[in-house]
């Protein structure tokens, strides 16, 4: 069973967007269901990396809109993205060491993150850009 289920609701209303968004929230998924599967390590790891990799990408992307369209509180955003990338970056390397493991708690944090940011911040970002023509 899938840990979060993308729904229109969740949309931003920028299809690129809501495209990235859904492909993160398959790499969640996908983090999720290896943990539920029991995955072997190297497994694991493999997907840990690629959701920090496309967390990565899209946080970037998004960045990167925010300049060219001089989203007021672009820098605000953008130090959310840092926050949480230290963080899978911390955890991964513990991961690395075997000094964590993926858990329940781990995944819990990680959706409710990934949904309060986009229907927080990520929303806010929107409005402004589709006020501003982005589509």
């Amino acid at each position: 069973m899938a840990l979060f289920e993308w729904s229109s609701d969740y949309s931003v209303r920028i299809p690129s967007i809501d495209a990235q968004h859904q492909r993160l929230v398959g790499a969640l998924n996908d983090l999720h269901d290896g943990m539920v599967s029991g995955t072997v390590e190297a497994g694991m790891s493999a997907l840990l990396v690629r959701l920090l990799d496309y967390t990565a990408e899209h946080f970037a992307y998004e960045e990167r809109l925010m300049a060219e369209h001089h989203y007021p509180r672009a820098e605000d955003h953008a130090a959310e993205h840092r926050r949480l990338t230290a963080q899978l970056v911390d955890f991964h390397e513990k991961y690395a060491a075997s000094h964590a493991r993926i858990n329940v708690p781990l995944m819990m944090f990680l959706k409710d993150w990934l949904l309060k940011h986009i229907l927080g911040s990520d929303r806010d970002y929107s409005a402004c850009l589709t006020e501003r023509g982005v589509t």
